[in-house]
């Protein structure tokens, strides 16, 4: 009786940092300028070609070459910010605010160990994480087990927001996308500099929520077996933006004039759901090593219903789920040794890459 009294807590928690943080006049809806117009035809269509891709045909990453910068160093690890041109193409650059076009990435990374003996695990961004700290924060300790931390700015947040646009609520729906597709690439991009480049012994991609489902994504159109690890992480957007806490957040009135005023609200968010659907992890082809992939789930999350976290698992047989007692804000707040230990559980499922000759 306790623990549902707990668990209902924590529950009711999400809903009420939901109710402050997104039905409040603190801040405007998302997609308060409504679909995006013919850039979510685009992309779209764009997303539609990665389902037919058959298991091993993925498109291989292009190569980057980030500018570096030392921001401090120890006599153990060295911190390092560099900067890359998106590699997406030249349809997706031009969809994307100006703001957006460079890359920004911090590198944590221990000293005086060779690559080929450590790992390195990109953290991709949560709905609001627009620095950087809170997830060095996360990966800070695996620097002592030989765990190198490269964390993502996504487009659209931190410096690379667009002036008109207030805090996370993007704008058009198609910045979702977008945000999404993008994101996708650089990390891939980035994952492969770490392979090619940079000489790393195993790789890995993580994220918390948003983060978790572009992690996902991540892991499965990378060419090689990575660990690939969703942490308080929906199957698809549509569970965020339909049927969570967000829905309250979301500007149906806006949404609805964009199409057709006559439309009820039911087929607008019908609609949403059809938009949306392209970003579901589960058509999304299996990892190469389903093994190294690591769910973490809340056991009362109020964003995330147990129901999408599973449905992660059956289309990716051999991965695991593991959950945590608490809701989706009091996990990632109290839940990083949970997080950190799937890390380090994932990558021990791969084998370290060849050591150079």
């Amino acid at each position: 009786m306790v623990a549902i009294k707990i668990g209902m807590l924590h529950y009711v928690l999400d809903h009420v940092y939901g109710a402050f943080m997104h039905r409040t006049k603190l801040s405007p809806p998302f997609f308060s300028r409504g679909w995006g117009g013919s850039k979510l035809d685009l992309l779209e269509n764009m997303i539609k070609q990665i389902f037919p891709a058959a298991e091993g045909q993925n498109w291989p990453p292009r190569l980057i070459q980030p500018m570096w910068k030392t921001v401090w160093e120890t006599k153990n690890a060295c911190l390092k910010e560099g900067l890359f041109r998106t590699p997406c193409d030249e349809q997706i650059i031009n969809a994307l605010p100006p703001e957006s076009h460079v890359a920004r990435v911090a590198f944590l990374a221990p000293k005086f160990v060779p690559p080929h003996k450590m790992a390195c695990v990109v953290h991709l961004a949560g709905t609001g994480d627009h620095s950087f700290e809170r997830r060095l924060r996360l990966g800070g300790p695996l620097l002592k087990e030989n765990i190198a931390t490269m964390v993502l700015e996504s487009p659209f947040y931190g410096q690379r927001r667009p002036f008109l646009q207030s805090g996370s609520k993007l704008l058009c729906v198609s910045d979702l996308l977008l945000l999404g597709r993008t994101t996708i690439e650089e990390a891939r991009s980035l994952l492969h500099w770490l392979d090619s480049e940079a000489g790393y012994g195993k790789m890995g991609v993580c994220g918390l929520s948003m983060g978790g489902v572009h992690a996902a994504m991540v892991g499965s159109l990378h060419p090689t077996p990575i660990a690939t690890l969703p942490f308080l992480s929906p199957h698809s957007a549509v569970v965020a933006f339909c049927e969570g806490v967000l829905k309250h957040a979301t500007a149906w009135d806006a949404l609805r004039q964009d199409l057709s005023t006559a439309m009820t609200l039911h087929e607008v968010q019908e609609h949403m759901r059809h938009v949306l659907s392209l970003t579901d992890v589960t058509r999304f082809p299996i990892p190469k090593n389903p093994n190294a992939c690591i769910l973490v789930a809340a056991t009362d999350d109020g964003y995330i219903p147990k129901h999408s976290v599973l449905e992660v698992q059956r289309a990716w047989p051999g991965s695991e789920v593991r959950w945590v007692t608490g809701g989706h804000v009091s996990s990632f707040i109290l839940h990083n040794g949970e997080f950190r230990k799937a890390i380090m559980d994932g990558l021990n499922r791969l084998k370290w890459k060849e050591p150079p000759n």
